[in-house]
């Protein structure tokens, strides 16, 4: 059985109890590879962000503890952990009794979760519990245009449904930037085929700049693709790079939550360009329509 269907697509008993050993590494270059990229570091920089909306433990006493867990790690970790081993795991928490108050739990949950993926990733995973939501939300994307929003595409008819990089054509235009994002995208799990629903937002500065119907007409092109959210995310990334050669590149897709999780991978071509808030596990940021 391949490392991917481990749990993912399997009749799996939930653990009653701590059960680090369910977590499952996934290799990031199963992927990679058959989009020619080798030598991620110097094609991108990135991080890959979930939120947890189903974390909590005991205190000592028997109080549950109930939040939302932000878990953060590079995109050049050698693996990423498979989504439903990490559903399962932190439900092996639930009855877990951690500190004499809500405060010393907080921590210790927080603790214990970061060790257990830090050693499966091989990479520094940070780490956020948030027994309640702030007063303050953040929001990276506030000046990017929606594809489908716009007057064209009431007359433009859609086709192609599995990925299409030759959908991709350029505008007229020498040279200019692009801050441009869209609600459709769609792809499904890898192992299951279930639908996986999101959104892209594509920042580009280069010479040559695709127009917003092809963008879109490819970003379409993707609802029968089967892939994990991060290798979407990557083969966008790629296919613009490849393409059209920009001074700056950034790709971020905030997928909805399944399973009480969601995942929103973000590839830019320096740190500088990729968002600011959704990667930062201090704070929270404000949600879309469908998470």
């Amino acid at each position: 059985m391949d490392i991917e269907a481990k749990v993912l697509g399997q009749r799996v008993e939930y653990p009653s109890d701590y059960c680090p050993l369910i977590l499952v590494p996934v290799p990031r270059n199963l992927n990679r590879e058959i989009y020619d990229i080798h030598d991620p570091e110097e094609l991108f920089q990135g991080y890959d962000t979930w939120h947890a909306y189903e974390a909590g433990f005991l205190t000592n006493n028997g109080l549950p503890v109930c939040g939302l867990l932000k878990i953060i790690y590079p995109a050049n970790s050698p693996y990423i952990v498979e989504s439903k081993s990490l559903k399962l795991y932190l439900n092996s928490l639930n009855m877990t009794h951690l500190g004499e108050n809500i405060t010393e739990g907080i921590e210790s949950f927080s603790k214990i979760v970061q060790s257990d993926l830090e050693q499966i990733l091989q990479t520094r995973v940070d780490v956020t519990f948030f027994p309640r939501e702030p007063e303050e939300l953040y929001f990276d994307f506030e000046a990017y245009s929606l594809l489908e929003d716009l007057p064209e595409m009431d007359t433009v008819t859609f086709t192609q449904y599995t990925e299409t990089p030759s959908l991709l054509k350029e505008q007229p235009v020498e040279s200019g930037e692009i801050k441009v994002c869209s609600h459709l995208l769609r792809s499904n799990c890898k192992i299951t085929k279930q639908p996986d629903w999101g959104s892209v937002y594509i920042r580009m500065k280069a010479n040559r700049l695709p127009n917003n119907v092809s963008l879109l007409k490819y970003i379409v092109s993707l609802r029968n693709e089967n892939h994990f959210h991060e290798e979407i995310c990557e083969m966008i990334y790629k296919r613009l790079w490849d393409l059209f050669q920009p001074e700056i590149l950034a790709v971020s897709c905030i997928y909805t939550r399944r399973g009480g999780i969601d995942i929103c991978p973000s590839r830019a071509n320096k740190a500088e360009y990729l968002p600011e808030f959704i990667h930062d596990h201090k704070v929270l940021t404000r949600k879309l329509l469908r998470q």
